[in-house]
């Protein structure tokens, strides 16, 4: 089946058998691999895409479920060789950790700020509740978020760990 999609502002069609799972048809027919293969029961939150501008676990989407869709993946949150503040404020809050979770929580926390510009700490703990990290570290990738949704109010980051 043929499916069209526009993937980080750019347009593919191509031809798909039609179980092909998004997160599949992202890795390994567009090469977009920071989204990454988790538990594939859809789980642990690490294939998590913006699927019309809303978080998806891409391992619970058919790739002809999307087609028409816009989707962003990791790759797509960084313009003209400047980081989002999203990716930033992961860099600069540690919350990176070992990076296997953390494309699917920078699109969870963007699709979060998008709804929710200014979230307490306990709205973040509550808006990452469908990723897992297994590296036990949570506060970093919330500061994190915290440190990203005041650069996206127009504010600057919070000193490393700030508040």
């Amino acid at each position: 089946m043929n499916v069209t999609v526009r993937v980080n502002g750019k347009a593919y069609t191509m031809d798909v058998e039609p179980r092909t799972l998004l997160v599949y048809f992202l890795r390994e027919h567009l090469g977009l691999t920071g989204t990454h293969v988790g538990c594939d029961t859809s789980s642990c939150g690490a294939c998590t895409v913006l699927l019309n501008g809303k978080a998806v676990k891409s391992c619970t989407v058919l790739a002809v479920q999307a087609d028409g869709a816009e989707i962003t993946t990791v790759e797509g949150l960084a313009r003209d060789g400047e980081l989002h503040p999203i990716q930033r404020a992961f860099w600069e809050e540690h919350g990176l950790q070992c990076g296997f979770c953390t494309p699917g929580m920078m699109l969870t926390a963007l699709d979060l700020l998008q709804r929710n510009p200014n979230p307490t700490d306990e709205e973040i703990r509550h808006g990452l509740e469908g990723n897992l990290c297994r590296c036990t570290g949570y506060q970093h990738i919330v500061n994190a978020i915290r440190s990203a949704a005041r650069m996206m109010r127009g504010g600057a980051p919070a000193a490393a760990g700030g508040r």
